[in-house]
């Protein structure tokens, strides 16, 4: 018997899903998830399980560690979702969270109360999997089984397999300018361009004054500015620079998150300029950009985790999930704003320490390198291959690396580059 069968056990003539129950509509299946994964015609065939129910106010419609063997929907109404901990939130009908099971997991982990009088649609635990279809086919995004269960996780996928996420935009300045110099354009157009974002004008004549491009007369005019970097140099440093406003938050626990994963950019970003100027061969200021984009796939992901109510996912599944996400994810990014190939494929690769497609140091194995580098020092560097056995330190022709030379370089790179990254 199931829980609306004893809600209305005793009503005469008519059964408690004759008497308040609906079907639901194809085009309300659609919205659901995973149930929406499925193609037209199965939805079609969804007969046996397209009848929402009627559950009044304060019914519990199922509790913590209880066999989940029914998938639950809130189409109307309000539900309380409580954890074993006693932590709770609210589920109301019509919001992004309800688009997901109450309790999608074999078991569940919390207990869940009508807070008002509502209609919920209740199908087989089978339909979950559809979910882990999904998850196979996505080739890039994958997670451990210790976390793949978590509904931050759930969720995510979800929404990354549906291309929902909220992509930052690259700022209008950059794009203004690398659309101009693909005509071409001279000193006199570029400086048009950047002047029209006074901060940025401002933050680029700094820069231009650092001890990277010192001269005897220091630059007083942006034209001054983009004279002395060059136009190509000029392009990659207004990009790094206007990337900053991407990593912020209003939500205060996120906003910290994001706080920390912008100094760590800048960090790495440093390491990587002073490493590819050692090089002598490659662009240093394209090492500085890609090492500041390296992590910038964690952006949306943390603006989606904003999106819920913080009693949703803990500290610990947040920072558990960052290193499966940053690089398939800050690959879409990249590749959405246009960036090289060469480019695109380095958030994939940044932390993959043997990692090895060229015989040739590129633009990855300095974010690579740089990324080591950053991890000296600090928990868990020990349990980390040495800095001097990874391929990518093989193929520099003019720095010599090893665990005492590796410590002269992070020091030099914040000596030469600490005036120049104030800027950011």
């Amino acid at each position: 018997m199931s829980i609306f069968d004893k809600i209305l056990k005793g009503k005469k003539g008519l059964s408690a899903q004759e008497q308040l129950s609906d079907e639901v509509p194809i085009e309300i299946l659609k919205k659901l998830i995973p149930i929406r994964n499925l193609s037209e015609e199965k939805l079609l065939a969804f007969d046996l399980h397209k009848q929402s129910e009627f559950v009044p106010e304060k019914v519990t419609l199922f509790k913590v560690g209880q066999v989940n063997k029914t998938v639950y929907f809130l189409l109307k109404g309000c539900i309380e979702l409580t954890d074993e901990n006693g932590k709770s939130y609210e589920v109301e009908a019509g919001t992004q969270m309800a688009k997901f099971p109450l309790a999608g997991g074999i078991k569940c982990t919390t207990t869940a109360v009508t807070k008002t009088d509502c209609m919920v649609l209740g199908v087989s635990q089978k339909i979950m999997g559809i979910g882990k279809e999904v998850r196979q086919n996505l080739q890039q995004l994958r997670f451990p089984e210790k976390i793949i269960d978590s509904k931050l996780i759930q969720s995510f996928i979800q929404h990354y397999a549906d291309d929902e996420l909220e992509i930052p935009s690259l700022p209008k300045v950059a794009i203004n300018l690398r659309k101009a110099m693909e005509k071409d354009i001279g000193i006199a157009e570029a400086v048009e361009i950047i002047q029209l974002d006074p901060v940025i004008s401002a933050k680029l004549i700094d820069v231009a004054n650092c001890p990277l491009y010192i001269t005897r007369n220091p630059a007083k005019t942006c034209f001054e500015a983009v004279n002395r970097i060059g136009l190509h140099a000029t392009k990659t440093l207004v990009t790094s620079l206007s990337i900053k406003q991407i990593f912020n938050s209003k939500n205060q626990k996120i906003k910290q998150f994001m706080e920390h994963l912008w100094k760590q950019s800048v960090y790495i970003s440093s390491i990587s300029f002073f490493l590819a100027s050692e090089t002598r061969h490659l662009n240093a200021e394209e090492a500085l950009l890609v090492g500041l984009v390296c992590d910038i796939g964690l952006i949306p992901f943390l603006t989606f985790a904003a999106n819920l109510p913080d009693d949703y996912y803990s500290d610990l599944e947040l920072k558990l999930a960052l290193p499966y996400i940053r690089g398939p994810v800050g690959a879409t990014i990249l590749q959405k704003w246009d960036f090289p190939e060469e480019m695109v494929k380095i958030p994939l690769h940044a932390e993959d320490w043997y990692f090895n497609a060229s015989e040739k140091l590129d633009l990855t194995d300095v974010v690579i390198l740089a990324r080591l580098h950053s991890k000296i020092g600090k928990s868990g560097f020990d349990k980390l291959p040495a800095i001097t056995s990874i391929p990518a330190a093989s193929k520099l022709k003019n720095v010599t690396l090893s665990p005492e030379n590796s410590l002269h370089i992070i020091h030099d790179a914040k000596q030469k580059i600490n005036d120049a990254l104030k800027a950011f």
